[in-house]
């Protein structure tokens, strides 16, 4: 175990390993690349989550829709894809999508529904139209349960983004597949650390954002 741990800190701090298109740098740019689109396109599910939560119809089909794309085998959507498409990038990016709808519309709904329906009443009693209760008193008070979905998806997304090198693409987990492949240990944990780190350095980001968009939260409301 020693051993493994000391060739790891030799893999990871070598000159040569964070240069040229296979090296660190260039393959975290990928992986990125590959869990910011698949997130922010997953992200359109936001609009679906705020619907059914406003009006309170089709969440049933909604949420177990949501259930179905979670419990989907994201190696086997992938390959399906692949037969259908051909090598392209397609079959990774709606793996990842269809990974990440599920949280967001899920905690959305959560968020949506958490609203006390009182403040719902008092806001249509001063006049508010639908979508002014639904934008500015509905989507504030959910936005945290709103945040944790992107949050979850996010993460989800970008353990699971190694997959493209399953179909002879880039990002971190060729360094997962090539070290397996090559019976690597240092290769595959090093892969394996890395995107560890990635998932855990955007989530204390998003955390952060979090936190510094409802310190700012209570002093707008007392203005108001």
């Amino acid at each position: 175990m020693y051993e493994l741990l000391k060739g790891l800190g030799s893999w990871l701090v070598s000159g040569e390993q964070w240069t040229g298109s296979d090296g660190i740098g260039h393959r975290l740019a990928e992986h990125l690349q590959y869990s910011l689109l698949a997130t922010l396109v997953a992200a359109i599910a936001l609009p679906v989550g705020l619907l059914i939560g406003h009006t309170g119809r089709g969440a049933f089909i909604a949420i177990n829709l949501s259930s179905f794309g979670r419990a989907l085998p994201t190696v086997g959507l992938v390959v399906l894809v692949f037969l259908a498409s051909g090598l392209s990038m397609w079959p990774v990016y709606i793996a990842l999508v269809a990974l990440a709808v599920p949280s967001i519309v899920t905690n959305t709904y959560a968020g949506m529904t958490a609203v006390d329906p009182e403040v719902r009443d008092a806001a249509r009693g001063q006049g508010m139209r639908r979508h002014q209760v639904l934008l500015q008193v509905e989507l504030p008070l959910a936005l945290p349960l709103i945040m944790t979905g992107l949050r979850l998806a996010l993460i989800q997304v970008v353990a699971t983004a190694t997959i493209a090198a399953y179909v002879s693409f880039g990002g971190l987990g060729r360094y997962v597949f090539y070290g397996l492949a090559q019976r690597d240990l240092v290769q595959v944990l090093g892969g394996a650390v890395l995107v560890a780190v990635v998932a855990v350095v955007l989530d204390l980001a998003l955390s952060a954002l979090q936190r510094a968009l409802f310190r700012h939260r209570p002093a707008t409301q007392a203005q108001a």
